[in-house]
């Protein structure tokens, strides 16, 4: 009975060891510093993470079909850059488009979308229809997309200027809030991280793409042999990671009031480390929507939160980068168990 007992507790720390992790992060900050749970100190962790979990989701996408997507974050600086470069006020002095008239705030956001989902398709095309490893592909495109990037920002008359001066009907949506009085707020950023990460769970769990997404990371074989069309369902899931990304991208230029041809560096590392600490396999065929959620928010609390403490950012870095690979090292060892 005993023996039974232990293995069910051993079974349930397992399946949520990421919430449990979570939960022990917060409590050792507040331990170091009691104002880390006020709900000014949530708000503004959820803040900085909203854009994170959506790129993080649309890295999940990929990671489940047992593939990777190294072009992410240059996808974000991409679309950061487009959107921000139309929605500038007409007093701000350098202009990227000096004789752009004033567009509707949502066309530059939807241009910037399609600009990722269009990265996204050559992804999956190139993997799907070319049979090139996803690794080899996206890094391909990775670098690509920052060139191509990188020429528009320095077109005439910017010449690789940051781009400033955003409107305000950009900016609020990455820094307003829904007053709810007594003192606390709900940003709007978080509000659409928050539907996103609901609309990625009925696509993960509900839809015939999500069954085939799950199915093609798990044997790409048995895939083949019970009918799934694996190619097409392999481009459609890239496209969508890149239209997530470019909403990434528009929304990290409006939470910032800015953009550069620098934005989003590095960031597919950080999606992909979320995933994995939030339990996506990197075998490919597992992970969920809950999962990567909680592991953008460990990294969340992690910048946010040994900051606040005064932890070294170098210290930083290494408490993350051992996180990574312990969570690596047991998804591995949960892989092998079950082979």
């Amino acid at each position: 009975m005993n023996t039974q007992v232990i293995n069910q507790v051993k079974q349930y720390v397992t399946q949520r060891a990421i919430f449990i992790v979570l939960i022990l992060l917060v409590i050792g900050i507040a331990i170091a510093d009691p104002n880390f749970l006020a709900f000014s100190t949530l708000r503004d962790i959820l803040q900085q993470s909203s854009t994170r979990a959506i790129i993080a989701l649309g890295a999940a996408f990929i990671l489940v079909t047992g593939g990777v997507d190294l072009s992410a974050g240059r996808v974000v600086g991409l679309t950061a850059v487009v959107s921000a470069s139309m929605l500038q006020i007409d007093e701000y002095a350098n202009r990227f488009f000096p004789d752009l008239p004033q567009l509707w705030v949502g066309l530059p956001i939807v241009i910037g979308i399609v600009a990722g989902l269009a990265v996204g398709l050559v992804n999956g095309i190139i993997v799907a229809k070319l049979h090139v490893p996803p690794f080899i592909a996206t890094l391909g495109t990775m670098v690509a997309v920052y060139g191509l990037n990188s020429i528009y920002f320095d077109t005439e008359p910017n010449q690789s200027q940051p781009i400033g001066g955003l409107r305000p009907d950009l900016t609020v949506i990455g820094s307003g809030y829904i007053d709810l009085g007594g003192g606390y707020s709900i940003p709007y950023i978080v509000l659409i991280a928050i539907a996103v990460a609901l609309i990625c769970w009925v696509v993960f769990n509900k839809t015939r793409l999500g069954k085939n997404m799950y199915a093609i990371g798990g044997n790409i074989q048995a895939a083949h042999v019970s009918g799934i069309h694996v190619a097409r369902n392999l481009i459609a899931l890239y496209a969508i990671a890149g239209a997530l990304y470019g909403l990434g991208g528009v929304l990290e230029a409006a939470r910032t009031g800015g953009a550069t041809n620098n934005y989003g560096n590095m960031y597919e590392l950080d999606a992909i480390a979320a995933c994995v600490v939030g339990g996506v396999s990197t075998a490919g065929g597992i992970g969920t929507v809950p999962g990567v959620m909680a592991g953008v928010l460990i990294f969340g609390v992690i910048n946010y939160g040994l900051t606040f403490i005064g932890v070294s950012p170098y210290w930083q870095l290494i408490i993350k980068g051992l996180i990574i690979v312990a969570a690596v090292a047991f998804d591995i060892r949960k892989y092998m168990a079950k082979k």
